[in-house]
C-alpha cells in the first residue's frame, strides 16, 4: 500500500527547508565564486572531485527530505536564487562585479601577459593548445585573447587595433 501522506506531506517545516536551501546555496556560491579558480578549456579530474565532494558534504546539511514536497521546495529554492542572482546582475550592472568573474587578458597585441596567466593558473602550453584549436599557431598573430568568466578563452586575431596608416582593423574573432 502506498503511503500518500509520507510522499506529499513534509516532515520539516517549509520555512526550514527554504532556509537550509538558501544558506547552502549562498555558502556554495561564495566558495565557488571567490575561492576556486576558473580553469581554461575543460573540466579536469580535480573539478569533478570538487563537485562530488561538495554534493556529498552538503547532502546532510540540506536535511533529510523524505517527501516529494520537501525535495520540490528545495529545488525551487535553489533555482530561485540561481535565477534571481542572474537577474540582479543583469538589472544592476554594478552587482555583476560581485556575482561573476571579470575577463582577464592573456594575450595583447601578440604578447603573452605572464602575470595574468600566472594569476589564473594558465600555462603557456595550455594557452598554446587552446589557440591551436582556433587555427592560431603563433601568439604574435593574436591581437587579444581573454579568459572569460565562463572559463572559455576568446581570441581576436589580426593586426594591432590601428595600422600604420591610422585605419582600424577588425580582425577575426573566435571563442574557445
Amino acid at each position: 500500500m502506498i503511503d500518500w501522506h509520507a510522499i506529499f506531506v513534509p516532515e520539516n517545516s517549509v520555512h526550514e527547508v527554504i532556509l537550509r536551501g538558501t544558506l547552502i546555496y549562498f555558502l556554495l556560491f561564495f566558495v565557488l565564486r571567490f575561492f576556486l579558480n576558473r580553469q581554461a578549456g575543460a573540466i579536469g579530474i580535480p573539478d569533478i572531485l570538487v563537485v562530488v565532494l561538495v554534493v556529498e558534504s552538503t547532502t546532510d546539511a540540506l536535511g533529510e527530505n523524505k517527501s516529494v514536497t520537501e525535495a520540490a521546495i528545495l529545488i525551487l529554492t535553489v533555482m530561485f536564487w540561481s535565477y534571481g542572482l542572474q537577474w540582479l546582475a543583469y538589472r544592476f550592472p554594478k552587482l555583476e562585479v560581485l556575482l561573476t568573474s571579470s575577463k582577464v587578458k592573456l594575450i595583447e597585441n601578440g604578447k603573452m601577459l605572464r602575470k595574468n596567466m600566472r594569476r589564473e593558473l594558465v600555462t603557456e602550453e595550455e594557452l598554446m593548445a587552446l589557440l591551436r584549436t582556433q587555427g592560431v599557431d603563433d601568439p604574435k598573430n593574436v591581437r587579444l585573447a581573454c579568459l572569460e568568466s565562463s572559463g572559455d578563452i576568446s581570441v581576436v586575431t589580426g593586426e594591432p587595433e590601428t595600422s600604420q596608416n591610422g585605419h582600424a582593423n577588425k580582425g577575426k574573432e573566435a571563442a574557445i
